[in-house]
């Protein structure tokens, strides 16, 4: 009789040890596959950039994309211009210096800190590169686009040269990637100083055509106040209409920079070419004056043509 009882109390250790050990491993599996499944933060942790958003596309005709305001619970941000202030969205565009001698090489350097003011050092990867920085004079003339590089302690520094005296704006316009993962796309602007003698240069006439580098760049489209329009671009080379190249992940990008106190706006095209041109669709908050900034790759080499266009 005792032996019966033995085995009968054997038999249930047994199965509470089966019990408790699935148990265990159960948990083990679903802990394992969340962190596969990016469930924590540790994934972007250690990382200064996270790829999550590398192709950072939007549904075709749902505006503009504006870095100036994080975007909305339906992924889309608003139509206002960004880039009026150094510091939006808790963030802070904080460089290193102002100055710098008109016409000289220099070095830019800077750090976006975040509202506690520690440098920011987590950022995901958009149109293949971590920080997207826009320069150009107060009358719209001189723009560039430039890739800055951080050190580890979130320090950002590029070559910079200021070609002629003048007020410049300097616009970041990149995605920070927070202590819980979560993401905010923004653009915060600062003024930079080459001291000398300004002449502001008067913004050529509204044109839907110009020529660089030998291309003929024109488009199509009528852009309206506080509605979404495509405008569709076209360059054509000696040959007819040139062979376009990805330049950051897509065939065009274009920036658009408001007459007067220069609100940025950042619209990003089509995946795909339509017909061989590239394709965008634009919301312009307000009327006014805007200049139009194209960059575009042939045979390897990037290439910007500039429009001027009048909202009424």
């Amino acid at each position: 009789m005792s032996d019966q009882v033995s085995a009968v109390a054997d038999r249930s250790t047994i199965r509470l040890a089966l019990v408790v050990g699935g148990l265990v491993l159960a948990v083990l599996l679903g802990f394992g596959l969340g962190r596969l499944n990016g469930g924590g933060t540790g994934g972007t942790a250690t990382a200064g950039v996270s790829s999550s958003t590398g192709g950072h596309t939007h549904p075709p005709g749902t505006g503009v994309h504006d870095h100036g305001a994080v975007t909305s619970t339906d992924g889309q941000a608003g139509a206002e211009a960004g880039g009026l202030s150094v510091s939006s969205s808790g963030y802070t565009f904080a460089p290193l210096a102002t100055e710098f001698p008109a016409g000289q090489p220099g070095q830019l350097r800077f750090q976006v800190r975040d509202a506690q003011s520690r440098p920011v050092t987590r950022f995901a990867v958009v149109h293949d590169k971590p920080m997207h920085l826009i320069v150009v004079r107060r009358d719209l003339t001189g723009y560039q686009h430039l890739h800055p590089t951080m050190a580890p302690d979130g320090t950002w520094s590029v070559p910079l040269t200021l070609a002629q005296p003048g007020v410049w704006r300097a616009y970041a316009d990149f995605t920070a990637v927070a202590d819980d993962g979560g993401q905010a796309a923004v653009t915060v602007g600062v003024d930079l100083v080459a001291p000398g003698g300004y002449q502001p240069r008067p913004l050529p006439k509204p044109a839907t055509s110009t020529t660089v580098d030998g291309f003929t760049v024109s488009y199509q489209g009528s852009p309206q106040a506080g509605a979404t329009v495509p405008l569709t671009f076209r360059v054509d080379g000696a040959g007819g209409v040139a062979a376009l190249e990805r330049y950051l992940g897509a065939y065009g990008h274009l920036v658009a920079l408001r007459e007067g106190d220069l609100g940025y706006l950042h619209v990003h095209p089509e995946l795909e070419l339509v017909d061989g041109q590239v394709k965008f669709w634009l919301t312009v908050p307000d009327p006014g004056r805007y200049r139009l900034y194209l960059d575009f790759q042939v045979g390897a080499n990037v290439h910007t043509a500039e429009f001027t266009l009048t909202i009424p």
